[in-house]
């Protein structure tokens, strides 16, 4: 089939592999425009841009592909990509266009739905190919998937496995809409949830909140945007910053500890008598390690305590 591939982010790299692979033409890869990234605020292409470039594929930066014109395609497939389409562009394709998003629609419509799914407590989720429609997220579904979230497994191991698993289902829907197959199903707009974007703010720790909550917040905003700590001593000096890659709740140990504060077990008071265990922190500018590999060689003491940078 001949194929106008249309992404930004990580997360489209495996089905766009995928369908290079497969044998498909690639008449066309849009992206977004080089952004400035990193601490020098060099130019920096998008994931599916650098792909592009290695492989040789016609590559179109652009801040507004509705006004682009597409090249003769049989299907468009936009991943990520971060721009509303106009419905000229939508239909340009013989068999039109469809869309792979990263939760179970209705289910967690927006820009952050992996994070989503394991801040509010899902203990599934999956992926849709859907059908682009003029309400974000809510056309309709062509095929979805089913994946079990592992009980201290982050954001951004999720959405690792979710962009894997999304290859076969685009194949499978690739496939039935040029045998004359496929199988619309509108979703249900009266239980559809959001899921909207982040930011730094978003991971501020409130510790008197339900400790499962906080493991949740620890785990669904990691690797970004990151729930960052400065560990204090008992008379408030700062002994080093980390950002908390894992946790899970954990017994607390009386009412005499205030929440944020370690307790004797290591773990971290929290709200309604609970605590945190804390089992994986990545120091600022290192590598993350599991807290016992942390502990080794920096304080973590009773009476210390967590505050939220």
């Amino acid at each position: 089939m001949r194929i106008i591939f249309t992404g930004s982010g990580e997360f489209g790299l495996p089905t766009l592999a995928a369908l290079l692979q497969a044998g498909h033409e690639l008449v066309g890869v849009f992206t977004q425009v080089d952004r400035p990234a990193g601490r020098g605020l060099k130019m920096t292409p998008t994931p599916i841009a650098q792909f592009a470039l290695e492989h040789g594929l016609p590559l179109r930066r652009t801040d507004h592909l509705s006004a682009q014109e597409l090249p003769p395609a049989d299907l468009m497939v936009v991943i990520a990509f971060g721009q509303k389409l106009a419905p000229a562009a939508i239909d340009h394709p013989r068999l039109g266009s469809i869309n792979l998003h990263a939760s179970r629609l209705p289910q967690f419509r927006g820009a952050a739905p992996v994070n989503w799914a394991i801040l509010s407590g899902q203990s599934v989720t999956g992926n849709s190919v859907i059908r682009l429609a003029e309400i974000m997220d809510a056309g309709a579904i062509l095929a979805q998937s089913s994946l079990a979230i592992g009980e201290t497994e982050t954001a951004g191991e999720l959405y690792g496995r979710l962009a894997k698993d999304g290859v076969e289902l685009v194949l499978q829907v690739m496939g039935d809409l040029e045998a004359a197959r496929a199988v619309e199903t509108p979703q249900d707009d009266s239980v559809a949830t959001t899921a909207p974007k982040l930011n730094r703010k978003s991971a501020t720790i409130d510790w008197s909140a339900r400790a499962a909550q906080i493991a949740r917040k620890i785990r669904g905003l990691y690797p970004w945007p990151g729930c960052a700590v400065r560990v204090l001593d008992a008379s408030g000096n700062e002994q080093g910053r980390l950002t908390l890659v894992r946790a899970r709740p954990a017994a607390g140990e009386g009412s005499r500890w205030r929440p944020g504060e370690i307790l004797v077990s290591g773990h971290v008071c929290a709200g309604e008598g609970n605590a945190v265990q804390i089992l994986e922190v990545q120091p600022q500018g290192k590598r993350a390690m599991p807290l016992a590999d942390y502990r080794r060689g920096n304080p973590w003491m009773p009476g210390m305590r967590l505050e939220s940078i």
